[in-house]
């Protein structure tokens, strides 16, 4: 049975033991049916192409982290409908207005897990306001390709 989860990508204990649960259950959580079973932060918005809420599990010295996940289960870029990619931007660009966000970075997982490193295959979009305010600030690492380590399993 196909896995829609990479434990092996995961990075706190909390978000594997979600995962274990995913994976015994057999389907994609982030396909909408199955979204509201794991994922426990409000949409912030709601389009025709994207869901757009917190992250679960933000990455350390953010300020504000956002996970957009596409509505249909799709794993690669080509399986999104153009239109797809304007929604997102808008998204993300009145999310920049509205919090008065003077900069960050935006990423895209897609496709194989092994390629993309992240922890569901479904594919995501991830908005990154980093907290270079915070006094122990270490810059904001997104990881994209498996360990060696972890690929040979």
């Amino acid at each position: 049975m196909k896995s829609f989860v990479d434990i092996d990508n995961a990075r706190v204990d909390e978000q594997r033991r979600e995962m274990e649960l995913i994976m015994e259950r057999g389907h994609c959580p982030f396909c909408p049916e199955n979204l509201a079973l794991y994922h426990k932060k409000p949409n912030l918005k709601d389009g025709k192409y994207w869901t757009v809420s917190e992250n679960q599990w933000p990455y350390e010295n953010v300020k504000l982290q956002l996970l957009a996940i596409y509505k249909t289960h799709a794993e690669s870029i080509t399986e999104l409908d153009p239109a797809a990619g304007e929604e997102l931007l808008r998204f993300f660009s009145e999310i920049v207005e509205e919090y008065k966000i003077p900069g960050g970075g935006l990423a895209m997982r897609f496709g194989d897990t092994d390629y993309s490193a992240g922890t569901v295959a479904h594919i995501h979009a991830q908005f990154i306001w980093p907290n270079i305010d915070k006094p122990d600030f270490k810059p904001v690492r997104f990881k994209i390709g498996k360990d060696v380590e972890k690929r040979k399993k």
